[in-house]
């Protein structure tokens, strides 16, 4: 029995793999889409995909068309081909809006550009873009059943960005251009107000404050130090017990120390 059910299992994947290598050489689109179809509900994405192709072109506005680029966008989606799938996600909810699959096409196009979001340190021009389309699909659902994981991608790519920021302006601090490192400093703090990172963007601000006052040419020197005494009074403010306070201490003595050769 067992060796008959494993031949019969046979006769169906040769069978199978027939009518797909005639669906690939016909010229009936038809034929293409009923094989492509049967690809898709066995889960052969790849071979699925390879018709699909074939045939997208000549199936715009015909009945069956809104069915085939959504199987065909989902096997992209599901055989990790993301760059594609977002792509016809988009061309399926913009030809399709009233279709019964509008959200869930609207969601996974989204979705698809999370993946092509590269670690912090690369450029993060696809998570920009990953964050509009997602913000996108909140914006035209706000009770929609992705709605939840929405808000967690976007949570997660913005928080990519937020660590970004703070090691560009880290940057600045570790290469001695101190100026700079200021501004990004301050600029990292207005764009991110609630950032994790705050303490200890206020302390490299306050550090590089430090080191371009004692560095500076005497006619400088007293309005530098002044804000750099003002940057460890901010991260003070904010953190009393802060984890850099030993060594802010310490910069703070010398910044005083320095301050008395001008009230003399």
């Amino acid at each position: 029995m067992k060796k008959v059910l494993a031949l019969f299992a046979i006769i169906l994947f040769l069978a199978s793999c027939s009518d797909y290598q005639r669906a690939l050489k016909s010229d009936d689109i038809a034929v293409k889409f009923t094989s492509a179809t049967k690809m898709y509900e066995a889960k052969k994405y790849g071979k699925a995909i390879r018709l699909f192709e074939q045939i997208a072109p000549a199936y715009k506005g015909k009945p069956q068309a809104e069915r085939m680029f959504y199987m065909y966008s989902q096997a992209l989606y599901t055989t990790k081909q993301y760059y594609l799938a977002g792509y016809q996600f988009e061309n399926f909810t913009a030809s399709y809006p009233k279709s019964e699959k509008i959200e869930e096409a609207s969601f996974l196009g989204a979705k698809s550009f999370t993946f092509l979001s590269p670690v912090y340190s690369l450029d993060q021009t696809d998570t920009y873009k990953a964050i509009d389309k997602l913000q996108n699909y909140i914006d035209a659902y706000p009770e929609g059943k992705n709605l939840a994981e929405a808000n967690a991608l976007v949570k997660k790519l913005r928080e990519k960005l937020e660590k970004k920021a703070f090691e560009n302006a880290k940057i600045y601090n570790n290469i001695s251009d101190y100026k700079a490192a200021m501004v990004a400093f301050d600029n990292f703090m207005i764009n991110f107000p609630g950032t994790v990172y705050k303490e200890k963007a206020l302390y490299y601000k306050f550090d590089s404050a430090y080191n371009l006052a004692i560095n500076s040419v005497p006619s400088k020197m007293k309005e530098r130090l002044e804000t750099a005494k003002a940057a460890y009074q901010s991260l003070i403010k904010f953190k009393a017990d802060t984890e850099y306070k030993a060594k802010a201490d310490e910069m703070l003595a010398k910044i005083d120390n320095d301050l008395k050769q001008y009230s003399k």
